[in-house]
Protein backbone atom coordinates (compact mmCIF):
# COMPACT_ATOMS: atom_id res chain seq x y z
CA UNK A 1 0.00 0.00 0.00
CA UNK A 2 1.33 3.42 -0.96
CA UNK A 3 2.07 5.83 1.90
CA UNK A 4 -0.19 8.85 2.33
CA UNK A 5 2.84 11.07 3.01
CA UNK A 6 6.18 10.46 1.32
CA UNK A 7 9.21 12.67 0.93
CA UNK A 8 12.29 11.97 -1.16
CA UNK A 9 15.53 13.80 -0.34
CA UNK A 10 13.50 16.80 0.87
CA UNK A 11 15.75 19.84 1.34
CA UNK A 12 15.26 23.47 2.29
CA UNK A 13 18.14 25.96 2.11
CA UNK A 14 17.95 29.60 3.17
CA UNK A 15 20.43 31.97 1.58
CA UNK A 16 21.40 35.02 3.63
CA UNK A 17 23.76 37.89 2.95
CA UNK A 18 26.67 36.34 4.78
CA UNK A 19 25.67 32.71 5.27
CA UNK A 20 23.66 29.79 3.96
CA UNK A 21 21.53 27.68 6.30
CA UNK A 22 20.28 24.21 5.44
CA UNK A 23 17.10 23.94 7.51
CA UNK A 24 16.15 20.47 6.19
CA UNK A 25 18.72 18.23 4.55
CA UNK A 26 17.85 15.23 2.35
CA UNK A 27 14.89 14.08 4.46
CA UNK A 28 13.12 10.95 3.24
CA UNK A 29 10.08 9.64 5.16
CA UNK A 30 6.99 7.54 4.51
CA UNK A 31 3.81 7.61 6.60
CA UNK A 32 0.85 5.29 6.10
CA UNK A 33 -2.88 5.84 6.57
CA UNK A 34 -3.82 5.46 10.24
CA UNK A 35 -0.29 6.24 11.40
CA UNK A 36 0.37 8.97 13.99
CA UNK A 37 3.97 10.18 13.98
CA UNK A 38 5.87 12.40 16.39
CA UNK A 39 8.48 14.71 14.83
CA UNK A 40 10.93 15.65 17.56
CA UNK A 41 14.21 17.50 17.88
CA UNK A 42 15.83 20.50 19.57
CA UNK A 43 14.80 24.06 18.83
CA UNK A 44 15.99 25.10 15.38
CA UNK A 45 16.40 21.51 14.18
CA UNK A 46 14.11 21.95 11.16
CA UNK A 47 10.85 20.49 12.50
CA UNK A 48 8.57 23.37 11.62
CA UNK A 49 10.27 23.94 8.26
CA UNK A 50 9.67 20.31 7.34
CA UNK A 51 6.05 20.50 8.44
CA UNK A 52 5.52 23.65 6.37
CA UNK A 53 6.82 21.90 3.26
CA UNK A 54 4.51 18.93 3.89
CA UNK A 55 1.62 21.38 4.21
CA UNK A 56 2.46 23.02 0.86
CA UNK A 57 3.07 26.28 2.73
CA UNK A 58 6.76 26.38 1.81
CA UNK A 59 8.49 25.30 -1.38
CA UNK A 60 11.46 22.91 -1.05
CA UNK A 61 14.87 23.87 -2.43
CA UNK A 62 15.22 20.29 -3.65
CA UNK A 63 13.55 16.90 -3.31
CA UNK A 64 9.92 15.86 -3.58
CA UNK A 65 6.78 15.76 -1.44
CA UNK A 66 3.99 13.32 -2.27
CA UNK A 67 0.56 13.53 -0.60
CA UNK A 68 -1.89 10.84 -1.68
CA UNK A 69 0.46 9.98 -4.56
CA UNK A 70 0.39 13.56 -5.86
CA UNK A 71 3.67 15.46 -6.11
CA UNK A 72 3.31 19.00 -4.78
CA UNK A 73 6.21 20.48 -6.71
CA UNK A 74 4.53 20.29 -10.07
CA UNK A 75 1.48 22.27 -8.99
CA UNK A 76 0.76 25.91 -9.68
CA UNK A 77 0.25 28.13 -6.63
CA UNK A 78 -3.50 28.15 -7.27
CA UNK A 79 -3.63 24.35 -7.48
CA UNK A 80 -1.48 24.07 -4.37
CA UNK A 81 -3.91 26.25 -2.38
CA UNK A 82 -6.86 24.16 -3.55
CA UNK A 83 -5.02 20.93 -2.79
CA UNK A 84 -4.07 22.15 0.70
CA UNK A 85 -7.67 23.05 1.52
CA UNK A 86 -8.93 19.66 0.41
CA UNK A 87 -6.21 17.25 1.51
CA UNK A 88 -4.43 18.79 4.50
CA UNK A 89 -5.59 19.71 7.99
CA UNK A 90 -3.24 21.94 9.96
CA UNK A 91 -3.24 22.88 13.65
CA UNK A 92 -0.87 25.54 14.93
CA UNK A 93 0.55 26.14 18.40
CA UNK A 94 -1.98 28.96 18.78
CA UNK A 95 -5.47 27.77 17.90
CA UNK A 96 -6.28 30.81 15.70
CA UNK A 97 -10.01 30.61 16.36
CA UNK A 98 -12.12 33.51 15.14
CA UNK A 99 -13.10 35.27 18.39
CA UNK A 100 -16.55 36.47 17.29
CA UNK A 101 -17.65 33.07 15.93
CA UNK A 102 -18.95 30.36 18.23
CA UNK A 103 -17.51 26.84 18.32
CA UNK A 104 -19.85 25.46 15.65
CA UNK A 105 -19.29 28.44 13.35
CA UNK A 106 -15.50 28.22 13.70
CA UNK A 107 -15.58 24.63 12.47
CA UNK A 108 -18.16 25.34 9.76
CA UNK A 109 -15.86 28.03 8.38
CA UNK A 110 -13.66 25.29 6.87
CA UNK A 111 -16.69 23.84 5.09
CA UNK A 112 -17.44 27.24 3.60
CA UNK A 113 -13.86 27.53 2.32
CA UNK A 114 -14.25 24.16 0.59
CA UNK A 115 -17.71 24.92 -0.82
CA UNK A 116 -19.31 22.06 1.10
CA UNK A 117 -21.39 24.02 3.58
CA UNK A 118 -24.67 22.15 3.31
CA UNK A 119 -26.99 20.16 5.53
CA UNK A 120 -24.77 17.10 5.43
CA UNK A 121 -21.69 19.17 6.29
CA UNK A 122 -23.41 20.90 9.19
CA UNK A 123 -24.46 17.54 10.58
CA UNK A 124 -20.85 16.31 10.30
CA UNK A 125 -19.77 19.31 12.40
CA UNK A 126 -22.14 18.33 15.19
CA UNK A 127 -21.02 14.69 15.10
CA UNK A 128 -17.32 15.59 15.19
CA UNK A 129 -17.75 18.10 18.02
CA UNK A 130 -19.63 15.46 19.99
CA UNK A 131 -16.79 12.98 19.40
CA UNK A 132 -14.42 15.59 20.83
CA UNK A 133 -16.56 16.15 23.92
CA UNK A 134 -17.77 19.59 22.82
CA UNK A 135 -21.48 18.91 22.32
CA UNK A 136 -22.45 21.28 25.12
CA UNK A 137 -20.03 23.98 23.94
CA UNK A 138 -21.14 24.44 20.33
CA UNK A 139 -22.73 27.86 20.93
CA UNK A 140 -19.92 29.18 23.13
CA UNK A 141 -17.41 31.77 21.94
CA UNK A 142 -13.68 30.94 22.17
CA UNK A 143 -13.18 33.19 25.21
CA UNK A 144 -15.73 31.07 27.09
CA UNK A 145 -13.66 27.91 26.65
CA UNK A 146 -10.68 26.44 28.47
CA UNK A 147 -7.34 26.15 26.65
CA UNK A 148 -7.89 22.44 26.08
CA UNK A 149 -11.37 23.01 24.70
CA UNK A 150 -10.12 25.67 22.29
CA UNK A 151 -7.47 23.28 21.02
CA UNK A 152 -10.10 20.59 20.51
CA UNK A 153 -12.09 23.06 18.42
CA UNK A 154 -8.93 23.61 16.36
CA UNK A 155 -8.65 19.82 15.91
CA UNK A 156 -12.24 19.67 14.70
CA UNK A 157 -11.62 22.50 12.26
CA UNK A 158 -8.54 20.74 10.87
CA UNK A 159 -10.47 17.49 10.31
CA UNK A 160 -13.98 18.51 9.28
CA UNK A 161 -13.21 18.63 5.54
CA UNK A 162 -12.00 15.00 5.70
CA UNK A 163 -8.35 15.60 4.74
CA UNK A 164 -5.94 12.74 4.12
CA UNK A 165 -3.21 14.38 6.21
CA UNK A 166 -3.30 15.96 9.67
CA UNK A 167 -0.34 18.17 10.65
CA UNK A 168 0.04 19.70 14.11
CA UNK A 169 2.80 22.13 15.11
CA UNK A 170 3.31 22.04 18.91
CA UNK A 171 -0.46 21.74 19.52
CA UNK A 172 -0.06 21.26 23.30
CA UNK A 173 2.65 23.84 24.02
CA UNK A 174 0.28 26.23 25.80
CA UNK A 175 -1.55 23.56 27.80
CA UNK A 176 -0.92 22.05 31.22
CA UNK A 177 0.16 18.41 31.31
CA UNK A 178 -3.28 16.87 31.91
CA UNK A 179 -4.96 18.82 29.10
CA UNK A 180 -1.97 18.21 26.81
CA UNK A 181 -2.36 14.46 27.30
CA UNK A 182 -6.09 14.69 26.57
CA UNK A 183 -5.58 16.65 23.37
CA UNK A 184 -2.80 14.37 22.10
CA UNK A 185 -4.78 11.24 22.88
CA UNK A 186 -7.73 12.63 20.91
CA UNK A 187 -5.47 13.35 17.95
CA UNK A 188 -4.32 9.73 18.06
CA UNK A 189 -7.85 8.33 18.34
CA UNK A 190 -9.20 10.34 15.41
CA UNK A 191 -6.20 9.59 13.18
CA UNK A 192 -6.41 5.87 13.93
CA UNK A 193 -10.19 5.60 13.64
CA UNK A 194 -10.51 7.71 10.48
CA UNK A 195 -7.42 6.39 8.68
CA UNK A 196 -5.54 9.69 8.41
CA UNK A 197 -1.79 10.16 8.23
CA UNK A 198 -0.82 12.41 11.13
CA UNK A 199 2.36 14.21 12.14
CA UNK A 200 2.77 16.12 15.39
CA UNK A 201 5.76 18.36 16.04
CA UNK A 202 6.46 18.42 19.77
CA UNK A 203 9.26 19.40 22.13
CA UNK A 204 7.60 17.39 24.93
CA UNK A 205 8.57 13.75 24.54
CA UNK A 206 5.93 12.72 27.08
CA UNK A 207 3.28 13.41 24.44
CA UNK A 208 4.84 10.72 22.26
CA UNK A 209 3.23 8.01 24.37
CA UNK A 210 0.33 8.20 21.91
CA UNK A 211 2.28 8.03 18.63
CA UNK A 212 3.07 5.00 16.48
CA UNK A 213 6.45 6.23 15.26
CA UNK A 214 8.99 8.90 16.19
CA UNK A 215 11.14 10.74 13.67
CA UNK A 216 14.10 12.50 15.25
CA UNK A 217 15.64 15.45 13.45
CA UNK A 218 18.71 17.49 14.32
CA UNK A 219 20.45 20.23 12.33
CA UNK A 220 18.05 19.51 9.48
CA UNK A 221 18.97 15.82 9.22
CA UNK A 222 16.83 12.85 10.22
CA UNK A 223 18.97 11.06 12.79
CA UNK A 224 16.65 8.22 13.79
CA UNK A 225 13.24 6.67 13.14
CA UNK A 226 11.78 4.77 16.11
CA UNK A 227 9.06 2.32 15.12
CA UNK A 228 8.72 -0.15 17.98
CA UNK A 229 6.88 0.48 21.24
CA UNK A 230 10.02 -0.41 23.20
CA UNK A 231 12.13 2.18 21.33
CA UNK A 232 9.49 4.87 21.81
CA UNK A 233 9.09 4.16 25.52
CA UNK A 234 12.84 4.13 26.04
CA UNK A 235 13.08 7.62 24.51
CA UNK A 236 10.19 8.93 26.59
CA UNK A 237 11.75 7.56 29.78
CA UNK A 238 14.87 9.66 29.08
CA UNK A 239 12.84 12.89 28.87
Amino acid sequence: MSPIIETKSLTKIYHGTNMTVTAVDQASVAIQAGEFVGLVGPSGSGKTTMLAMLAALLEPSAGEVFIDNQELGGMSERDRVRFRRQKIGFTFQTNNLVPFLNVQENVEMMLRLNNCYDRTGREKVKVLLERLGLKERMKNLPNQLSGGERQRVAIARSMIHDPSVILADEPTASLDTERAYQVTEQYAELIHEDGKAGIMVTHDLRMCKFVDKIIQIEDGCITAVLETRAEIEDLISCA
